[in-house]
């Protein structure tokens, strides 16, 4: 190991040093390469293990990498979903003494997986349109924050599976910037141009491959982000103006954005001349408003439409067992111990990697209402797990780490790009 490396790191891992640094990243051997399938990248990206944890690693220059690990860090302390920063590695050499590129290395986020690893063989409508739902979603809460991405794609992002929706996480803080007095209109659009571009790329790709579903148009579905941007940027920060009489207005905004997703930090009301009208303008924390309900009253960190699923759960079961809503607390207790956590040990240990156990949870309430529906009668929980266990879970993929095959890197017009050559054998 030669004596000019140089680890940048929040937290010292002494494992850091056992990986072979002074070999290209691309030149790793495979006993220090972890199967997993990764998006487009401009740059070599491979996956590694480090103290029992999965780990991507990124060849950049030095002054690169440690902008991209402060940004990361920046956005972790604003509550932004992103990739964990663990360390960068400069001054980095070949044994015969050749300058080799510094390296930025990231945890991988468990139960994530690249867009393209998120569909069996064909992209489906459905599933594209909820792809860039969250990826709207995410950008809405990076601008809200003054975050302008510039590079904004679905190879950029990562997806983790969200009560039959999908939660979208930023990989990719390269050529971000964070403005504290917040972003133009000029560059949040640029970044939804940008969005709109780089998606229809990567959907007409997927087409040129035979890997879309009939129905699924490119260019609709990357147009659909400027919507669902739009929509979203709109609830959360246009003023609303209305009648004295119509006061009602005010709660019914709060719970349109509570059920986006969205706490109000403040609001500001406004009374014009004579008290007739009364305009709004609501000052939104971020989003996560159910997943922070949630943590509250049981302490499970979720995604936020899996808090919204479980906390409906709770709410019935509250309402099952007659306790007041004043008893929520005590509820929660009780849904906790005789409800949630029953069914996450029923799971077998080896199929615990296939899902998260809030997925699983919601998973397994649909799986009850599937089988009702189908006899119309109640079905005991005990059947719904065999069942659900026996029919569904033991032929899903494992989630947790998805291993596949290794990537290949192929030089493209802009240098080496990375990316998984067959998606079909991951999937």
């Amino acid at each position: 190991m030669p004596d000019s490396l140089r680890i940048t790191a929040t937290e010292t891992d002494p494992q850091l040093l056992t990986l072979p640094w002074s070999i290209r990243l691309e030149d790793w051997p495979s006993r220090h390469i972890v199967k997993l399938p990764k998006g487009i990248s401009r740059h070599v990206v491979r996956f590694s293990e480090l103290s029992g944890q999965v780990v991507a690693v990124k060849e950049t220059t030095a002054e690169m990498a440690q902008r991209e690990y402060d940004m990361l860090g920046a956005l972790a302390r604003l509550d932004v979903p992103c990739v964990r920063r663990v360390a960068v590695i400069s001054q980095r050499r070949t044994t015969d003494g050749a300058a080799l590129p510094a390296a930025l290395v990231t945890a991988h986020l468990k139960f994530s997986m690249p867009y393209r690893a998120l569909f069996t063989h064909a992209l489906r409508p459905d599933t594209a349109t909820r792809l860039v739902d969250a990826l709207a979603l995410l950008l809405v809460r990076l601008h809200n924050v003054g975050f302008y991405w510039g590079d904004v794609s679905l190879s950029n992002t990562l997806f983790r599976r969200d009560a039959g929706a999908f939660a979208a996480y930023l990989v990719d803080a390269e050529t971000g910037e964070l403005h504290e007095d917040g972003l133009s209109v000029g560059q949040r659009d640029h970044d939804l141009d940008l969005a709109r571009t780089n998606i229809a790329g990567e959907i007409l790709d997927l087409a040129a491959s035979g890997r879309l579903e009939g129905g699924v148009d490119p260019v609709s579905i990357a147009d659909g982000i400027v919507s669902a941007y739009r929509a979203l940027w709109s609830a959360i920060h246009d003023e609303q103006t209305f009648s004295v009489s119509e006061a009602w207005r005010i709660t019914e905004r709060v719970r349109h954005l509570n059920e986006l997703g969205f706490d109000i930090g403040e609001m500001s009301i406004e009374t014009a001349a004579g008290g007739t009208r009364v305009s709004i303008q609501p000052k939104v924390v971020d989003a996560g408003h159910h997943t922070r309900r949630l943590i509250r009253l049981t302490g499970l960190d979720v995604e936020e439409n899996q808090a919204r699923r479980l906390l409906n759960d709770l709410d019935e079961f509250r309402l099952r067992s007659g306790r007041p809503e004043e008893e929520e607390e005590l509820a929660a207790h009780e849904w906790l111990t005789q409800a949630f956590e029953p069914v996450v040990r029923a799971i077998p240990i080896e199929l615990r990697g296939k899902l998260e156990p809030a997925e699983v949870y919601h998973q397994v309430l649909e799986h009850r209402w599937f089988l009702q529906e189908q006899r119309e009668a109640s079905v005991p929980v005990a059947e719904v797990l065999t069942s659900y266990i026996r029919d569904v879970l033991r032929h899903r993929r494992d989630e947790a780490t998805i291993m596949g095959p290794l990537t290949e890197t192929i030089t493209g017009p802009g240098g080496v790009v990375t990316g998984a050559v067959d998606w079909r054998d991951l999937v």
